[in-house]
């Protein structure tokens, strides 16, 4: 189809599955669901270059084609092989897709925590009968422990009990610490748990974080010395983040490495937000970790700690 200027767009926000990327259409004018591994596809339905897919126009005519994959390690998951490309889902909660022999996955269930407020005094977790994911209902309490079992994250004021719709007035925040970056090296993810928001609701937050490059240049040990600090680049850099470049350059903080078996980790941080700059022209902010200060010790974290959830290790005195 001929392309027409000026553009014009749906004004429904898109829809798209799980997984799958927004990507401009031919004419770079509005945004189309991406197609997939194995569907057909046409320059206004292009495939998903995220993924590594490209629209294949030799074994179909009249301007379609099907989307492929670019060679690649296949995965193999619990005994059953995946292509490169491939999306699928081991179970209802997760959506996964291979990616040159690694599996990445997001979860399709929401992961919200709920905390006795005074409108959800009894929050519980459900799991409903012909549905995947458990969902939050509130028990009817009775009325003399309404308030009490919500107090536990609101200021007690003896002239007046929290009103259902000033919640946030009355709100006594509760926020654990970021946990360790879930990558030693590159872009990693960090998370705490937090009720400040309008809702007084419990909710995980999440933060990028970077301990210190896969690539970058180490300095050499002193003599005498079991740790190597790890220098602020020379030059300021751009943070990249799922293909997009951060719009403003950096000079952070890494931290170093020791030969002596202990781990060097940060210890006190910041919270910036970062703002990112897609090549499809989009934008978007996400909370980053900035390094203040790095400590070392002997409890390190294994190898892919990110899935096994062995490494407790947590960061204290960040500052937003």
């Amino acid at each position: 189809q001929a392309c027409t200027y000026p553009c014009r767009c749906p004004s429904q926000p898109l829809q798209c599955p799980a997984g799958t990327s927004h990507v401009l259409d031919a004419c770079g004018c509005c945004k189309v669901c991406a197609r997939q591994l194995g569907e057909l596809c046409s320059l206004q339905k292009p495939c998903d270059h995220h993924k590594g897919l490209y629209c294949d126009f030799s074994k179909i005519h009249r301007g379609s084609g099907i989307c492929l994959a670019h060679e690649g390690a296949t995965c193999d998951l619990l005994g059953k092989i995946y292509h490169n490309g491939e999306s699928f889902q081991p179970t209802c909660k997760l959506q996964c897709i291979c990616m040159d022999g690694a599996i990445g996955c997001i979860p399709l269930c929401s992961e919200d925590l709920r905390l006795p407020s005074p409108d959800c005094p009894n929050p519980r977790r459900v799991k409903f009968r012909n549905k995947c994911c458990e969902e939050w209902i509130c028990e009817e309490g009775g009325e003399e422990n309404r308030f009490e079992t919500a107090m536990a994250v609101f200021r007690e004021d003896p002239a007046h009990k929290p009103e259902l719709n000033n919640l946030q007035e009355n709100c006594l925040v509760q926020t654990t610490e970021w946990s360790a970056c879930s990558k030693s090296c590159g872009m990693g993810i960090s998370a705490r748990v937090t009720n400040d928001n309008p809702q007084c609701r419990l909710e995980k937050e999440t933060r990028l974080c970077m301990v210190q490059p896969c690539d970058f240049p180490m300095e050499k040990t002193k003599r005498g010395k079991k740790c190597v600090r790890t220098p602020k680049p020379r030059q300021s850099l751009h943070f990249e983040f799922s293909g997009c470049t951060s719009t403003r350059s950096y000079r952070p903080k890494f931290c170093g490495s020791c030969t002596d078996g202990r781990c060097c980790t940060p210890y006190v941080t910041s919270t910036v937000e970062v703002e990112f700059r897609c090549p499809e022209g989009d934008f978007f902010q996400r909370k980053m970790m900035f390094i203040k200060m790095c400590s070392c010790h002997y409890d390190c974290p294994r190898d892919n700690d990110i899935f096994l959830a062995t490494y407790h290790r947590r960061m204290i005195g960040d500052h937003v």
